[in-house]
């Protein structure tokens, strides 16, 4: 494949196609990667994982959550307000066989907020620094540290400088890429994302001689047009699909077809849409069996309902889903063989 633009290189790692699968808390887990990856994705990243739980969870509960498919490269968030703690949660992903490391200012939730986690951070620059050196220094050179960011805790004069204190001082500290979602903490995912203040990020890294440093967008990215013309306009370095993707993983494709100068490829036919949600809902079954896997698929069902000609009809029969016969049955409804 020949992309319209260069790859995306994050430390050591090239990827070919600059258009990634972003860390999705709830959605994001093996089945949905992998998937993403047969529609294009190179490079994925496991929902955001909070520091203690990767300290304390059991090594055989560990594949649950760890479990990767075989998947190379693939990138772990996370998330916490403790230095050390995020040092020894970033050791035994390494050792789980992660190959990047992705630390999350960025969280809007006010639970994470009150404890100091997530977004807080953009309010904090001494401690998100602290945090960035404490990682960077004991991880190996050859793993990659990036952050992920929002454009400032609020609309703020004072927090627009906070967020280019850790900016600025991540990158001398040696993070390799930033992802910038372009709204605030406060907006939470309110409003429009600032894609002016994303390129306002890359144009300042190149401007200080840093332009090895990614920069990937995010925000309001959902459909290939969109895809396409925030990464002509930002000059980012890549995208990060995040809610875009969720039951529309044909989104990959189309977006790398543009990218490619090509036609838009034809939306997923009923059939394809149901060999899609069988495939991934047999993923799960194998990482979960089938009583988790039921609800947990439950709310993709939802979101692929909205690609289907009978959308609502579709949605609430995923919403009462309970059981995998109950799955079995709705896909039955969705598409007979």
């Amino acid at each position: 494949m020949s992309f319209l633009f260069p790859p995306l290189h994050l430390g050591r790692l090239e990827i070919p196609f600059p258009v990634i699968q972003a860390a999705l808390s709830g959605y994001s887990d093996a089945p949905m990667r992998n998937i993403a990856r047969r529609f294009g994705a190179k490079f994925t990243l496991c929902e955001v994982l909070l520091d203690q739980f990767v300290i304390a969870v059991s090594k055989r509960k560990s594949r649950l959550y760890f479990a990767k498919f075989d998947e190379h490269p693939v990138g772990a968030q996370l998330m916490g307000s403790q230095p050390e703690q995020f040092v020894r949660a970033a050791e035994r992903l390494i050792k789980e066989g992660f190959d990047l490391i992705d630390l999350n200012f960025a969280c809007p939730v006010k639970k994470v907020l009150g404890r100091g986690r997530g977004g807080y951070l953009l309010s904090d620059p001494r401690a998100a620094l602290n945090i960035v050196e404490t990682v960077r220094r004991n991880l190996p050179d050859s793993i990659p540290l990036t952050i992920k960011l929002r454009k400032g805790f609020d609309d703020s004069p004072a927090s627009r400088e906070k967020f280019f204190d850790i900016l600025d001082g991540s990158v001398e500290l040696g993070v390799c890429g930033v992802t910038v979602h372009g709204r605030t903490v406060q907006q939470g995912y309110e409003g429009t994302s600032d894609w002016e203040f994303i390129r306002e990020v890359k144009r300042r890294l190149c401007e200080q001689g840093r332009s090895e440093v990614a920069v990937i967008g995010s925000g309001d990215l959902f459909t290939p047009e969109i895809c396409l013309q925030r990464f002509k306009e930002s000059g980012t370095d890549g995208l990060a699909l995040a809610r875009g993707t969720i039951g529309n993983p044909w989104l990959f494709r189309e977006v790398a077809a543009l990218l490619q100068g090509l036609p838009k490829p034809e939306p997923p036919t009923l059939y394809e849409q149901r060999d899609v949600l069988a495939e991934h809902f047999r993923l799960a079954v194998e990482l979960y069996g089938e009583c988790r896997a039921a609800t947990t698929m439950r709310a993709f069902g939802v979101k692929y309902s909205l690609l289907h000609p009978e959308a609502e009809k579709v949605r609430q029969a995923f919403v009462e889903v309970k059981t995998a016969s109950d799955w079995y049955r709705v896909l039955e409804m969705y598409v007979p063989q």
